[in-house]
This record gives C-alpha cells, sequence and structure tokens, in this order.
C-alpha cells in the first residue's frame, strides 16, 4: 500500500465534499468456486484501496462528515485462524496503517447505522455491484434488496469520479509498472505466436508473466485468430501461417492498478498485402487520436477524427465510397468500428465503470449517443490533465453483421458490399496503447 498520509488526504479531500452525513465504504468479501472454502482469487473493491488501502476481504468502512471520524469494521483473527493463515495484524493495527483513528467489529456497524437515519441523518452509498452488497446494504437501510438503487448517493458517486479521475504522481507510477509487466506479456506473445501452436499456450504463459512478476492479470486475456469477435477469451484455435491474432491484454500491478495494451500479431512473421493494408489505417487512426489528445479536448471529438481517418482509408481500398464526413455522420463506418476509442485506465482496467460511464465518462455538457457504435463509446467528456486513457482502434469484419447491414441495404451509398464481400475471412486488428494526459 502507500503510505499512510496518501490515504489521509484522499479522505480529507472527500469530506471537504460534503456537509453532513456518512460515507459507506463496502470491501468485498471472497467468493466461493465451489464450496465456501475454495474461493476465487480474491480482489478488493477500488473505491475502497482509493481511500483505505486495506487489501484483504470483510471490511466496512465509515467517514462520519459531522464528527470528522473514520472507522473501519472488520474481524479479529483468532488462534484458530492464524493456524492455517499465519500470524496476522489486529484489526486496529491495520486501520492504523492507513491512518484512520477507529476500528470495530463488524456487528457494531447496523448500531451505528441505525441511529444516523434515526436521526435523520443521510447515510451516502455508492452503487453496489456484487450480490452479497445488495444484501447488506438492504440490511443496514431496512429495505428490500430491489429498493437499494433508490439510496445510491449520487453526489457520492460524482465526489469519487472527480477526485479518482485525475491520476496522482504515485498512480502514474504503478500503472507505469503494469504496463511494463504488460510489456513484457505481448513481447512474449510476439515472439512465441506462430504456425501449429495452439492460442491457450500463448494466454497461458502471458498471465504466467504476470504472476510470476508479483502482479496478476487486470481482465481475462483476449488472444485470438478470430479478431472480428471483439472480447473473445476462447483459446482454442491452432494458429496458422497467415492468421493473425489479436492479443488484448495487461497486467495489474501489486497494488491493483492496471494496464491494458492490444496488438495484432501477423502468425507466420509477416503481414499480407490486404492485412498490411487494414492495418495500416488502424495504425494511422491511432497516431492521430494520440497526437490529438491533450486537455480541454472532448474523447468524442478525438473518436469521430479516429473514426474519419479509417472511414477514409477503407475509402482508398474501395470498401467505402462517397464523402467521408457524410459516411461517419451516418454511422456507415461503424460497421467495421462498433466500439469506442477507449475509456479511463487506473484502479479498473475500465476505471470506475462500476459507478457508472454516465459520470465517468460523460458529463452534464455531453450525453451518450443512441447511434450504433457511437453508443458504446465509454468515455466521451473533455480530458483534463492527469486522466489516463486507452487509445484502441480496430477495424472488424464480422460476418453476421456485414450479411444483416447487406440485406437491410444500410448506408449502401457508403459501403461497396461487393468488393466487401473478399474480406468476410478477414478477422479483426486492433491497436491499443495507454496514454498520460497532460
Amino acid at each position: 500500500m502507500f503510505e499512510k498520509n496518501v490515504y489521509r488526504q484522499r479522505r480529507q479531500h472527500l469530506r471537504e465534499q460534503f456537509d453532513e452525513g456518512i460515507l459507506l465504504f463496502l470491501g468485498n468479501d471472497e467468493s466461493p468456486m465451489n464450496y465456501a472454502d475454495n474461493t476465487y482469487h480474491f480482489r478488493q473493491d477500488s473505491t475502497f484501496l482509493y481511500y483505505f488501502g486495506l487489501d484483504s476481504p470483510g471490511l466496512v468502512a465509515i467517514m462520519d462528515i459531522d464528527d470528522e471520524s473514520e472507522t473501519i469494521f472488520g474481524y479479529d483473527f483468532t488462534v484458530d485462524d492464524v493456524v492455517w493463515m499465519g500470524p496476522q495484524l489486529s484489526l486496529q493495527e491495520r486501520a492504523e496503517q492507513v491512518g484512520a483513528q477507529k476500528s470495530a467489529a463488524e456487528e457494531e456497524l447496523p448500531h451505528i447505522i441505525a441511529k444516523a437515519l434515526g436521526a435523520g441523518r443521510a447515510v451516502h452509498i455508492l452503487p453496489p455491484y456484487r450480490c452479497e452488497h445488495r444484501i447488506k446494504v438492504a440490511a443496514l437501510l431496512h429495505v428490500t434488496v430491489e429498493a437499494v438503487a433508490q439510496y445510491v448517493s449520487e453526489p457520492f458517486i460524482r465526489a469519487v469520479v472527480a477526485q479518482r479521475s485525475s491520476k496522482s504522481a504515485e498512480e502514474i507510477s504503478e500503472i507505469e509498472k503494469a504496463i511494463d509487466i504488460t510489456y513484457e506479456m505481448h513481447t512474449f506473445a510476439m515472439r512465441h505466436a506462430r504456425p501449429g501452436v495452439i492460442e491457450r499456450e500463448i494466454a497461458g504463459r502471458m498471465q504466467s508473466i504476470a504472476a510470476s512478476s508479483g502482479a496478476s492479470v487486470s481482465f481475462p486475456i483476449i488472444f485470438s485468430v478470430h479478431g472480428e469477435t471483439l472480447h473473445n477469451h476462447q483459446h482454442g484455435n491452432v494458429m496458422r501461417s497467415g492468421d493473425i491474432a489479436v492479443n488484448d491484454s495487461g497486467a495489474e500491478s501489486s497494488l491493483h492498478y492496471a494496464g491494458d495494451i492490444t496488438r495484432t500479431i501477423p502468425i507466420g512473421g509477416a503481414f499480407t498485402r490486404r492485412q498490411r493494408d487494414i492495418y495500416d489505417i488502424v495504425l494511422s487512426a491511432q497516431m492521430g487520436a494520440i497526437s490529438a489528445i491533450r486537455p480541454g479536448i472532448s474523447y468524442r471529438d478525438v473518436h469521430m477524427q479516429a473514426a474519419k481517418i479509417m472511414a477514409e482509408g477503407l475509402k482508398q481500398i474501395g470498401i467505402m465510397r462517397g464523402d467521408i464526413d457524410d459516411a461517419v455522420a451516418h454511422g456507415a463506418h461503424a460497421l467495421f468500428f462498433p466500439h469506442g476509442l477507449g475509456h479511463m485506465l487506473g484502479l479498473d482496467v475500465h476505471d470506475m465503470e462500476n459507478l457508472g460511464e454516465k459520470y465517468v465518462g460523460y458529463d452534464d455538457s455531453i450525453q451518450r449517443s443512441p447511434q450504433f457504435g457511437l453508443k458504446s463509446l465509454r468515455l466521451a467528456k473533455t480530458l483534463q490533465p492527469g486522466y489516463v486513457v486507452t487509445v484502441e482502434p480496430g477495424l472488424y469484419f464480422i460476418p453476421a453483421l456485414i450479411e444483416q447491414w447487406k440485406a437491410a441495404g444500410k448506408c449502401a451509398e457508403f459501403i461497396d458490399y461487393k468488393k466487401l464481400s473478399s474480406y468476410l475471412d478477414f478477422g479483426g486488428i486492433r491497436i491499443e496503447d495507454d496514454v498520460l494526459v497532460t
């Protein structure tokens, strides 16, 4: 974890955004795979990590704005626990590690929340994304599980998003550590992805590189010769000469900051002419987008610039036609680029997505478009210094989608479906890097 003053300062900044009430932070619990004692690898809630730093299950924290107190609730391990787990710090010792004044048994939390509610005080909660959290919040607030969403605090969401969006120097350092490990994962894949190798052999070794570096993967590895499937976690294909494999993968540092890089690898060592044409179009779009990134520009504008570069490139090779500005305005490019240009990166690979893209990627000045492709843009709002964003344009030839659009005659004035028919077996190409806004 970081020095305790980092967490103190973060909490103090958050406290200053509120006049009264209690802020509730739910840490994650263990999740059983197939029976209670056989659990999935534990991952702490990212907002809990950001403000309280403790990377262990069974914890809840509150910040009382009125009396300026902070309490971490949890469990003190017994000798029976120590037999299985080894020596453990007390709950109070763990609280002191992150500069929290008080600790208390988890059984005391319901009484404190009930007292606050009885006095008419606000209890601010963030959107629970785990079923057990919904149940826990429902019990604390004495409401049904279905009603919990009505009690989510928008001011709490907005305050957390505003604070976590711009990364501090220590956070940037952690992201760079994650990217360094991600580099090792990707360069291994580039060296060893060759004809006759099964995708899982590469994906498994990349995961082991992350683990042996004291890290983990930041999301399930996407490694596939079927790159036209955007998030393809099936790793059973035997790679053959002439294939192209999309490798979208990243490491998560020991403090849980994420890397997220994509490369497209020619199996056999070289692209065909057709593959090179598409790759160069995607690369040009990515480099143009990275050059455009700066404080004060909306990321939707950067996305649209990348879309136009790719549409123009597709026009040059005869797949698209007509006026490119009109084509992009009508969403014709989305047949080939059906996702957004990128997203925030931080303690989550899609940073703070659990708090809602409405707040993380959009704001009062820019709303989500209903247009196919553009509606999948996770980040559209104006960029600020300290944001870390992914830049990941791609071009994909998805047979089912192409056939649907062709049958409907959709955007036929901008798409040469006859020429496009020869690309139905192409797959997809994506290139992604992580960029700090300065």
